[in-house]
């Protein structure tokens, strides 16, 4: 069996239940992003197809970048649809999280169309950025990469969170996500994450990660280093901490701010 030419850091890490760091990509269209974020510790990016204007041509560029610096290039895509996901995947993506996933039948669909058979009924895939463009017998193919593929299935409605037992159960999601944002605003407790409400949401995806032994990721919690510890303590070990405009933003706001008190 051939090794994996870029192996998955970020689900390696997972497995072993350490904390990955992912950084969002949501402006930025150059390559570069990944080597900044490599040069920043982190263990992935993941590239906002969703709320971004970033094309796929883009998106596979960085995504090439990524591997070549060791760091999981993830994508955070549009829709449920497979199309969506499997091209990005194709064009050198390690990952996808999918949005909007309310129940364990769309967390099965998208295995289904994800994972390459035995597992799922993924189109056949020859060769690429993800193999390294390396002549690999088909076999082996949908082995290692379903093997080095981070499927994340993002929870982002109440009902999602009601269901994610159910959907932790399903063989293939290899992280349960909360899009914290999302979830809150739903409740009508707009980024009130300490509520009690939303923190009972927290603790009943942790079970459900636990007795399913799968990765629990959590987004909208960044620059709150107490409410980050707190999760971590709780089980999250996938954590998406900011994005390239709010690390901009907060530096050149801390210096602007800086600059603009000193007395000349």
């Amino acid at each position: 069996m051939a090794k994996p030419v870029f192996e998955n850091r970020a689900k390696k890490r997972l497995a072993a239940g350490e904390l990955t760091l992912c950084m969002g990509v949501n402006q930025m269209r150059s390559p570069d992003v990944a080597l900044i974020a490599a040069a920043c510790g982190f263990d992935a990016i993941f590239i906002d197809l969703e709320h971004a204007p970033t094309s796929l041509e883009s998106a596979a560029a960085i995504c090439v970048s990524a591997l070549s610096v060791g760091i999981t290039p993830i994508a955070r895509v549009a829709s449920k649809h497979a199309h969506d996901s499997a091209r990005i995947l194709d064009a050198g993506g390690q990952g996808v999280m999918v949005a909007h996933i309310d129940n364990a039948e769309e967390a099965r669909a998208i295995v289904n169309t994800l994972r390459f058979p035995p597992i799922g009924h993924r189109s056949a895939y020859g060769t690429g950025p993800a193999l390294g463009y390396r002549p690999i017998p088909q076999g082996e193919v949908n082995f290692i990469l379903n093997e080095n593929e981070l499927l994340i299935a993002m929870l982002e409605t109440p009902e999602a969170i009601e269901n994610a037992e159910a959907i932790a159960a399903v063989p293939g999601i290899d992280v349960v996500h909360i899009g914290s944002l999302d979830v809150t605003n739903e409740m009508g407790i707009p980024a009130d994450y300490r509520n009690p409400r939303m923190w009972a949401n927290f603790e009943r995806v942790a079970k459900a990660c636990r007795a399913n032994g799968k990765a629990m990721g959590v987004g909208g919690a960044r620059g709150d280093f107490g409410l980050q510890k707190d999760l971590i303590a709780l089980g999250v070990r996938y954590m998406t901490t900011g994005s390239d405009v709010s690390y901009l933003m907060a530096a050149a706001r801390s210096e602007v701010a800086s600059l603009r008190n000193l007395k000349i």
